[in-house]
């Protein structure tokens, strides 16, 4: 069995509140939760409006597809308008 676990900083561009932030992050945590079946949170930076530090999990019996998965997260999460990426670190164990 095999964990792989994704950690993402985002710079948030149109949040100017906690509120707007929330808006943001909620969609994106609910819709990679139902689009790959990962486990997902945001991890730190909760009150700051325009970061984000979000944690993903993924567990398979082959450590490619969990990386595969994730790389497909990062590589989503790179094409959006809202934000961007500023650092990214995936560990498959």
């Amino acid at each position: 069995m095999h964990v792989g676990v994704l950690r993402v900083r985002l710079r948030l561009f149109a949040c100017r509140s906690l509120k707007d932030k929330r808006s943001v992050i909620k969609g994106l945590l609910a819709r990679t939760r139902r689009e790959f079946n990962v486990s997902a949170a945001e991890l730190d930076l909760l009150d700051e409006p325009s970061a984000a530090l979000l944690g993903f999990a993924h567990l398979a019996g082959d450590g490619r597809f969990s990386d595969e998965v994730l790389a497909e997260i990062l590589r989503r999460m790179r094409g959006s308008r809202d934000y961007i990426v500023e650092d990214h670190r995936l560990e498959v164990m």
